[in-house]
């Protein structure tokens, strides 16, 4: 049994395939998707409580049940195996060989009566289809032109061979009612409201000879249109939120909740003279107005329209009517859809970064693309965060699965990874903590990330992987390399601890990130789709000059043409695909070393007072003379919380960005906390003053020590002049021994 049949079989969920093993039809994977859809539509056009398929064996004279939905195996046991003289149902419709609707609760479901109707085949009925009537009364005239209509279209797919068609010739009724059940198993798979009105154009339009057609929901007392075909956008500007009041015909048509039918302009000039402006400027001549039900009450209407004057006969008036009631099911169902597809995606976008900051050591462009048809979002969100000494987050991550709940996982991971980042945690650590955080959502919920941390002065980037693609690196001269690392599990399944990776990077080196979306596809494996991406990035990055930006604005413009680049090579037919796709590529900037200034302190009191002076002969050297009281201040206050509360070695640290960072490392893994001190205490208030002194300050923790450091804003007339894509002004000095 092939994937595809397994997948439509499991679509009657709430009823049974009888035997679903066994292709009793001949029609191989057809079989079960053509039962799925005509269950699922019979159900819904009557409103039914379930539906059954029973397959005729005329040498047998016998009915064999091959398929159910609305009710359990045992309940339509009784109706399994039925002789043709059964007083059942199905049998009554095989002998009548016509529609047949029998009164009572036959398999003791609560039924009122059940409506059967035989599925025509080319050498007498092939089998029956059967609804369990919720309500008393028989289904009205539309409601049984519709499950014939039904029974039709099952009948032509389930006995005979792939591709037939209703060939050329005039189109009779019959083909009018197998293409109107042609319409409502494409209904059944219509999703959005564009759909409703790509599958009624298809299938209504031509058999009936129309050549316009117009959706309008009422919103208030107003007519509001939702998708329309052969008409010129001018027209449609005029109608689209006309008062109800003002469109007589369609206000009748609504106020009586009976079509509509005009076979000429002369006579709706007659019946309508006060809608001269609007008939004289629509294209057509005769129309068909069908009010839109649904759940026992009118919607809006569908206008079917055409380009000649016509008469519509008996059939043809009911086939029309059945269509309004149909698509108005259709339709209701697709706008509630469009409204929360909408409001997940707002709630998606507003989960993700709108902007990514442009920092000292890193420029950025992003994209995302949710699944080709946009059914739900998805999971995907990537960041650029900001960390201490020009160093920058990159995460890229993927939640399991689609919809609201995963959307709403993924702000939750990425609010978290940004927590755990401010901490200035190690990936692997990072991962720890976020790996416990999946866990604790269930056992359905998982995710792959990958987390890297780019060391400007440093010239590293270290990463950790969880069960995500590897980071691909683009060399200045146009080398493009992808670590052969193995990823850790997914978060959710993972087992500690998750391994941290290294990279030694050149300068203006580009990294790229991307979730599985980007590269694996039906048409080709993950391993497969990063070998594309590495040649498409080789090729695309060939001329040195791509990474030569003028200024920041220029670097990023061309990190957005990249991206779209990458996406068009990798995803070039979009609405194809069935999974998000992220993309993050990273410009990579390191600190230059006349940037740079440290040196080490003794382990004694003496350290202070050395560190102020080597703070006042280096912020005079850069130029920062306005700086150098309150670095004195800070650095004095640091100094000596490790002198008194810590260990050796110290080390002092000075970078000169857009900001000027003051670093102090020690030996000691103890965390540095804000006391509460008393108006009495001597002392306890010395990260009160670097949490004054500063923009923002915190510490982060080494294998061997920890770094305790602080910011401050650089005196306006030096940034002022700065150039757009460099960390410090170019006429500052260097550092003397640099």
């Amino acid at each position: 049994m092939s994937g595809a049949e397994q997948e439509q079989r499991e679509h009657l969920r709430s009823g049974f395939l009888a035997a679903p093993d066994e292709d009793v039809w001949g029609v191989g994977e057809r079989g079960p998707e053509t039962l799925n859809l005509v269950l699922r539509q019979a159900t819904t056009c009557l409103s039914g409580l379930g539906a059954l398929v029973h397959r005729h064996d005329g040498a047998a004279g016998r009915l064999r049940l091959v398929a159910a939905s609305g009710l359990a195996r045992e309940s339509a046991e009784a109706w399994a195996d039925l002789p043709d003289q059964q007083d059942a149902a199905p049998a009554h419709a095989i002998r009548r060989g016509a529609f047949v609707n029998v009164a009572g609760d036959s398999l003791g479901i609560g039924a009122a009566g059940t409506a059967a109707v035989p599925l025509p085949g080319a050498d007498g009925p092939v089998g029956v289809l059967s609804v369990l009537m919720a309500g008393p009364g028989e289904p009205d005239e539309a409601q049984r032109f519709l499950l014939r209509a039904l029974a039709g279209w099952a009948g032509a797919r389930l006995g005979s061979e792939p591709g037939t068609s209703l060939g050329p010739g005039p189109v009779t009724e019959a083909k009018r009612s197998v293409r109107m059940g042609e319409l409502t198993a494409a209904l059944a798979e219509a999703v959005t409201a564009r759909d409703v009105v790509r599958a009624v154009a298809e299938f209504v339009l031509a058999p009936f000879g129309a050549d316009g057609l117009i959706f309008q929901l009422l919103e208030g007392d107003r007519l509001k249109v939702v998708g329309a075909a052969g008409y010129p956008q001018q027209y449609l500007s005029l109608v689209d939120g006309i008062p109800l009041g003002a469109h007589v015909p369609i206000q009748d048509a609504v106020r009586t909740r009976t079509p509509l039918f005009i076979e000429s302009r002369a006579e709706i000039a007659g019946r309508y003279p006060t809608l001269r402006r609007l008939n004289d400027a629509s294209p057509k001549e005769a129309w068909a107005f069908l009010p839109m039900m649904a759940s026992g009450r009118v919607i809006g209407l569908c206008v079917v329209s055409f380009g000649e004057p016509r008469s519509f006969g008996d059939e043809e008036r009911t086939l029309l009517t059945a269509l309004g009631g149909l698509v108005g099911q259709s339709l209701e169902r697709a706008r509630l859809y469009d409204v929360e597809h909408a409001r997940a995606q707002e709630l998606q976008r507003g989960l993700l970064p709108r902007t990514l900051p442009r920092l000292p050591a890193a420029r950025a462009a992003a994209r995302y693309l949710p699944a080709g048809r946009g059914e739900e979002v998805g999971g995907d969100w990537y960041d650029l965060i900001p960390l201490s000494a020009d160093r920058v987050a990159m995460v890229i991550g993927d939640v399991m699965g689609h919809g609201i709940t995963e959307a709403a996982t993924m702000g939750r991971l990425r609010t978290a990874v940004r927590t755990l980042a401010d901490l200035e945690m190690s990936p692997d650590e990072l991962f720890s903590r976020l790996n416990d955080l999946v866990s604790d959502l269930g056992e359905d919920f998982y995710a792959t990330c990958l987390y890297a941390v780019f060391d400007p002065v440093a010239r590293t980037c270290s990463y950790s992987l969880a069960g995500h693609p590897p980071p691909v690196v683009v060399h200045p001269d146009g080398t493009v390399h992808s670590p052969d690392v193995a990823p850790d599990p997914p978060l959710g399944a993972a087992k500690l601890p998750f391994e941290t990776h290294q990279l030694h990077l050149p300068d203006e080196s580009l990294v790229v990130l991307c979730t599985d979306g980007l590269v694996e596809s039906v048409h080709r494996d993950a391993d497969e789709g990063l070998a594309q991406l590495r040649k498409m990035l080789s090729q695309a990055t060939a001329d040195a000059a791509c990474f030569e930006a003028a200024d920041e604005d220029d670097d990023v413009r061309r990190l957005e043409e990249l991206c779209d680049m990458v996406v068009s090579a990798l995803l070039p037919d979009h609405e194809q695909t069935n999974d998000d796709a992220g993309l993050l590529i990273v410009h990579t900037r390191f600190t230059a070393a006349r940037d740079v200034a440290s040196c080490s302190l003794p382990d004694d009191p003496r350290a202070a007072g050395q560190a102020r002076a080597y703070i006042r002969e280096q912020l005079d050297a850069w130029g920062l003379g306005d700086l150098v009281l309150t670095t004195e201040l800070l650095v004095s206050e640091l100094v000596g919380n490790v002198v008194r509360h810590a260990k050796g070695p110290i080390r002092l640290r000075l970078l000169r960005s857009r900001s000027l960072t003051c670093e102090v490392y020690d030996g000691s893994l103890t965390t540095p906390r804000i006391r509460h001190a008393s108006y009495t205490d001597e002392g306890g208030r010395g990260l009160q003053l670097v949490a004054a002194l500063s923009r923002r300050w915190g510490a982060r923790y080494l294998h061997d020590g920890k770094c305790i450091w602080a910011e401050q804003d650089l005196p306006l007339p030096h940034t002022a002049g700065e150039p757009g894509y460099t960390s410090a002004p170019a006429t500052l000095p260097a550092l003397p021994g640099a």
